[in-house]
């Protein structure tokens, strides 16, 4: 089986085209459960962000993960055929590793691409549509990923979308202090422009569909507003963001012209968008998407100590993945030996089961070392050794 992934590079598609394949954690599970199920697939992942759609496949090594993607979401290929960049094998190991450390992110040093690597990787698994070395891979990557996060500071600047764009707002408004903001979305993304607005002095109000004690989460000096009311709750704002996994629009252009003071500043950072985009002709108002946000990756060299760390992580799993193939021909081995040993002419001569296991062992590890006399070295034969006695020591 072979490692196959395709990423929809947001360079290359634009949000018209990248809104059509962005899925919910809902949607993202059905789509894998479609995706395991087309001829020669073993095992997948779906990566699914406001910037990102990655698909992950184990595969016989024929299938196109973008074309599977496409078909598994009912969307023609063609307008998506040049947008996608396919990988295989140990590029697509390496890509992972990458994305999950916040190097591939259009915001370098992203925080929230940890926690949606190890949430993708749930939901397969919750799905039953992962496999043993997708698995396995994506453990590393996310270790990886909280090891440099740990041990290495990529960056200076914002590093959210969220961040990103309260930092846009305080160019365009000046200081946020005493400015009426509403955010619409009570998700990680949504939680944390509040935060943010919050810190910054604005007073701060965001919406819920339903407040269950104990289990739904209002920042700190945050006060809240029913999803159903949002529209009134609108009048008069200086700043309104909206980051929600609906797949329709939470504000249209006509709700809005409905208002006698509706928001000056409007920020959407969900995929698919959340605000009608005619909404940016009304008078006044001023719309920004994930995309007017801009590239914020800084354009330098990546840190030795963290290519260090990748390179351990991948290490770790290649050996893995090499220990694995060779338990799997354990059982064919064990019997070649076995039947080597059955007819060897030597054993009919041997009186004493000492003698007979001692020949045993002896051409056992003499067969053993004649297969593997291109690889073997005298290091890996101790840590053998080592093992042995250990083993023998426990029991």
């Amino acid at each position: 089986m072979t490692i196959r992934m395709t990423a929809l590079e947001h360079s290359l598609a634009g949000i018209d085209l990248r809104e059509h394949l962005s899925f919910t954690k809902a949607q993202t599970s059905t789509m894998v459960k479609t995706i395991r199920n087309f001829p020669g697939v073993s095992g997948c992942v779906l990566i699914s962000t406001c910037n990102r759609t990655e698909l992950y496949i184990s595969c016989n090594g024929s299938q196109d993960p973008g074309q599977l993607l496409c078909q598994a979401a009912d969307t023609p290929y063609a307008p998506y055929r040049s947008a996608f960049v396919t990988r295989s094998g140990e590029d697509a190991v390496t890509h992972l590793m990458e994305v999950a450390a916040g190097l591939r992110s259009r915001i370098w040093g992203e925080d929230q691409i940890i926690s949606q690597v190890k949430d993708a990787l749930t939901l397969s698994r919750e799905a039953g549509c992962t496999e043993p070395e997708l698995e396995t891979l994506f453990r590393f990557a996310i270790a990886a990923g909280k090891q440099v996060r740990t041990e290495v500071r990529l960056t200076t600047l914002p590093t959210s979308a969220a961040s990103i764009a309260v930092a846009l707002l305080t160019r365009e408004l000046g200081d946020l202090t005493g400015k009426r903001a509403l955010v619409i979305g009570n998700g990680e993304m949504g939680r944390l422009s509040a935060t943010l607005l919050h810190e910054q002095g604005a007073q701060v109000a965001m919406t819920l569909r339903t407040y269950r004690h104990g289990e739904t989460i209002v920042p700190p000096g945050c006060s809240v507003v029913p999803y159903g009311d949002r529209l009134s709750a609108m009048e008069g704002l200086d700043v309104l963001i909206s980051a929600t996994t609906s797949p329709h629009y939470t504000i249209t252009k006509d709700q809005l012209s409905t208002l006698s003071a509706p928001p000056r500043y409007l920020v959407d950072l969900a995929i698919p968008r959340d605000i009608q985009p005619e909404a940016a002709t009304l008078p006044g108002l001023h719309l920004y998407n994930v995309d007017d946000l801009g590239d914020f990756r800084e354009h330098r060299a990546v840190p030795p100590q963290v290519r260090e760390i990748l390179r351990e992580q991948m290490e770790k799993f290649y050996h893995w993945r090499n220990y694995r193939d060779c338990m799997s021909v354990t059982d064919s081995l064990k019997s070649a030996i076995l039947e080597r040993l059955t007819y060897t002419p030597e054993r009919n001569t041997v009186e004493t089961c000492q003698d007979a296991l001692e020949l045993a062992v002896s051409k056992s590890v003499d067969l053993l070392l004649g297969g593997l006399a291109e690889g073997i070295t005298p290091e890996n034969l101790s840590r053998c050794e080592s093992k042995i006695r250990l083993h023998t020591v426990k029991r």
